[in-house]
């Protein structure tokens, strides 16, 4: 009968793998010291790539646990392809970006600056840990990508041709993000990316540039002024509801 499993990890390394993985530092720490897990105990692996795998502690030593691989409990599955193309924020409502953005579905994280971006400066590493986090606890089976922050104009200049643009723009321009997005009901295994903007919005420049690439549907996100890390939830869930896997 196979353990009750509650704990689940992300790890880098193929599974099964040999049958048997030593899990890092960190995580081995957190089961045997955090969790006070014994050998024999349940817990469940995956890696973005083969699937979720069912395990269960074969060794316990003071820096490293080891766990046997049993079965595979779930196939890897194909998730939509967008992005979250955001202005960084201050410190906890950007760890809520990311945490929310990755139960929500997003595959690639992305930090820009802006011309009215204040944050200067992203931790790319803490961004990911709170995808891993995020994705450990919600049955995710991958873990967003995290993008090193760059400037939006550099972005937009190499943009791909063939990944659409839902630019939430804070004029009202567009229509609401319901109708826009159920005209392109049939644009659901296409790339997308979802662009938001700083606490202070986009510039004039921005706004247009952005509005007139031939990949952009410009959508309202109601008449209310919603704070950056708001508004990329409300426009992830809209565009979930329309075109993802919802």
């Amino acid at each position: 009968m196979r353990n009750k499993i509650d704990i689940r990890l992300f790890i880098e390394t193929s599974l099964p793998g040999d049958g048997f993985i030593t899990l890092e530092q960190d995580q081995s720490h957190y089961l045997a010291n955090v969790m006070r897990l014994k050998a024999g105990a349940g817990l469940a692996l995956f890696n973005g790539k083969d699937g979720e795998w069912a395990a269960e502690i074969s060794d316990i030593k003071k820096r490293a646990v080891t766990v046997r691989i049993t079965e595979r409990v779930k196939e890897q599955i194909e998730e939509p392809d967008v992005w979250l193309v955001f202005a960084p924020i201050k410190k906890a409502r950007i760890d809520f970006i990311a945490q929310k953005a990755t139960e929500l579905g997003v595959g690639h994280l992305y930090p820009v600056y802006t011309r009215r971006t204040i944050v200067d400066r992203v931790k790319t590493e803490r961004l990911h840990a709170n995808a891993v986090e995020a994705a450990e606890q919600c049955e995710r089976l991958t873990v967003p990508t995290v993008a090193e922050p760059g400037k939006l104009d550099k972005l937009l200049d190499n943009w791909p041709e063939d990944r659409r643009i839902m630019f939430c723009d804070e004029d009202l321009s567009g229509k609401s993000a319901h109708e826009a997005l159920a005209i392109l009901s049939n644009a659901t295994n296409e790339p997308w990316a979802i662009i938001i903007g700083p606490e202070g919005g986009f510039d004039e420049n921005e706004r247009n540039r952005i509005k007139s690439m031939p990949q952009t549907t410009v959508v309202s996100l109601g008449p209310r002024v919603l704070r950056a890390d708001t508004a990329a939830m409300a426009a992830l869930t809209l565009w979930q509801s329309a075109v993802g896997d919802w």
